[in-house]
């Protein structure tokens, strides 16, 4: 009985202080990255393996950002404070706050897609690995779907993304979304009865499954639908819409157990779903 007592306290011992072990090494770290960030001595390097210095973060980013455009921007672009628009501006600007900054793949997939390694290389949502078939069947029916001509005929388009908070509630804004030339909205965004704050006109509806309006009446007619795909039963759901099958609830329902399962039987996550 003696040796058993003994144990228990050895091992509770030998638990607190792993615990305390834990807790002490977060804190270093914790305390080490804002240090870091702090001091911003960390160099990033662009695309091309150039250092960038310590004015970027150690992702790529400018650390302090304001609405003064860089020497080189303000000579190339000079007038575009006065509210003309220029071809580049975007993409300049864009590199100058993130030099890792690269247009991987094109707005919309097409028939090119399977030439853009860098997205057939990961599984979702870093990539489309796996949904080749899927992705194909999709294009076979929307391969003629993407921007209006009159919009892709613009040199630059002015763009705008209506977010979904309540911050625009009694602004009165609409007229003036109104006025871009893409007007970009998310999920089941409403527009009915708010047009006064939020606008009227949706060009893009950005949307994963579980975000999208149920209804088809809830979908501005001459706006055009964006799947937003990360996990791979989002493209098979678009594949389903576009192609009019039935929804087999039960049947994913079931594969999602199954996988789950084999989850848990890799150790992958803790068995907390008793109910499988």
């Amino acid at each position: 009985m003696g040796l058993l007592v003994f144990v228990r306290n050895l091992l509770l011992a030998l638990c607190l202080f792993l615990v305390l072990g834990f807790l002490y090494y977060s804190a270093w770290k914790l305390h080490l990255f804002q240090w870091e960030d702090s001091n911003s001595v960390v160099l990033s390097f662009d695309s091309a393996g150039q250092t960038l210095g310590s004015e970027y973060d150690r992702l790529g980013f400018l650390l302090k950002l304001d609405s003064k455009l860089p020497a080189e921007l303000a000579t190339k672009y000079a007038n575009f404070s006065e509210g003309t628009c220029k071809p580049g501006y975007a993409s300049a600007l864009m590199t100058a706050i993130f030099p890792r900054f690269s247009k991987p793949a094109p707005m919309f997939l097409d028939d090119s897609f399977r030439k853009w390694a860098r997205i057939r290389e990961f599984v979702p949502p870093f990539g489309i690995k796996g949904q080749d078939n899927l992705i194909k069947a999709i294009l076979s029916v929307t391969k003629e779907y993407r921007l209006t001509p009159a919009l892709d005929s613009l040199s630059c388009r002015r763009c705008i993304v209506v977010g979904n908070g309540g911050v625009l509630a009694n602004k009165s804004l609409g007229s003036r979304i109104d006025d871009y030339d893409i007007v970009v909205r998310l999920n089941s965004a409403p527009v009915k009865g708010f047009e006064k704050d939020v606008g009227s006109k949706t060009t893009l509806r950005i949307t994963y499954p579980e975000g999208a309006m149920q209804r088809p009446e809830q979908y501005e007619r001459d706006s055009l639908f964006v799947l937003a795909g990360f996990k791979w039963q989002d493209f098979k759901w678009l594949k389903y819409i576009v192609y009019k099958e039935r929804v087999s609830w039960t049947h994913n329902i079931q594969r999602e157990k199954e996988f789950l399962r084999k989850l848990v039987k890799a150790h992958v996550i803790t068995d907390l779903t008793s109910g499988i």
